[in-house]
């Protein structure tokens, strides 16, 4: 049996009915929620352990939802080292990001994560309005985020190798999202986190053990790796399978204004006039892009090959 034969087509689920851009806010949202979360714990746990523990967690969740390794068997060696890849990816990448964010202010690592989107973006881009669309959304990550030379040059080191790993991750996310089916793309999703909770075992698990002795500890690591992993990075394949890589990219320039509104509502942070300037110019950079061929083609063909959760 193949992997085409085992995703075989469905009528369209309400997953395959809703507008990517869906899912891609519930993934903005989780996306610093999970942190948020894991911020808390660096108290009690090494961020290395905590990593370990969001990625273990989801890992787990992954296995006895999905199953993975089945789709993993019988993929083609070359869809295996596509899968192998992200997997390596996912452990570096949350691994040096939560070092990171231990050592420098979140906004502005996360200033410099988004360099890396940006730059795919930019990439993407073919006409004037839409290098336009992106000079307004790169302004307002910046005034967002505050970009600022502060801290110490290790925790920079981490931001940016955090950076060029995130730009991996949407590349590789997009080639497993473009697999027949939205299941086979979620099964993929689970054995490349499974391939990263083996990866990031000998840096990590050392650090987690604490969790292990206090249940309380042990639930609140779940639960990050549940708020930051499962649901964010499933979202993301629901979005990526109907998005172009572009303009996946641009629409993640909005996650600085979702950091600010976050903060605003859970923790009464209320944002500067600099703060709203920023919103409006990535909100504004958004709604300007002018939309590409290649994104209809990926909503069609995203719609063609789904399956239903």
């Amino acid at each position: 049996m193949t992997a085409d034969a085992l995703t075989a087509q469905k009528p369209p689920s309400i997953a395959e009915r809703a507008p990517p851009h869906v899912f891609f806010l519930v993934s903005a949202v989780f996306h610093y929620l999970g942190p948020s979360f894991a911020v808390l714990l660096f108290a009690h746990i090494a961020p290395l352990g905590v990593a370990w523990l969001r990625i273990a967690s989801a890992a787990l969740i992954f296995a006895l939802w999905r199953r993975p390794w089945r789709l993993f068997a019988i993929l083609s060696p070359h869809d295996r080292m596509i899968v192998l890849a992200l997997g390596i990816v996912l452990a570096a990448m949350n691994s040096i990001f939560y070092e990171a964010i231990a050592r420098l202010p979140l906004g502005t690592v996360g200033a410099i994560e988004f360099l890396g989107p940006i730059a795919i973006a930019a990439y993407g881009l073919r006409t004037r309005r839409n290098l336009f669309a992106l000079t307004l959304a790169a302004a307002g990550v910046y005034a967002l985020t505050d970009v600022r030379i502060v801290g110490e040059p290790l925790g920079f080191a981490f931001a940016f190798a955090n950076c060029a790993l995130f730009a991996l991750y949407i590349v590789l996310g997009h080639r497993i999202a473009s697999g027949p089916g939205a299941r086979s793309s979620v099964d993929r999703l689970g054995a490349a986190m499974a391939i990263a909770a083996i990866a990031a075992l000998p840096i990590g698990v050392g650090d987690a053990l604490p969790a292990f002795a206090s249940p309380p500890l042990l639930v609140a690591a779940i639960g990050v790796g549940v708020s930051s992993s499962v649901i964010p990075y499933i979202c993301d394949q629901l979005a990526m399978r109907r998005l172009s890589r572009a303009t996946f990219a641009l629409l993640l320039s909005l996650l600085p204004a979702t950091a600010s509104i976050i903060g605003f509502l859970v923790l009464r942070q209320t944002p500067s006039v600099m703060e709203v300037i920023g919103i409006a110019l990535v909100v504004g950079g958004v709604a300007l892009r002018q939309a590409e061929r290649e994104d209809v083609v990926a909503n069609s063909e995203g719609t063609k090959h789904a399956g239903s959760l």
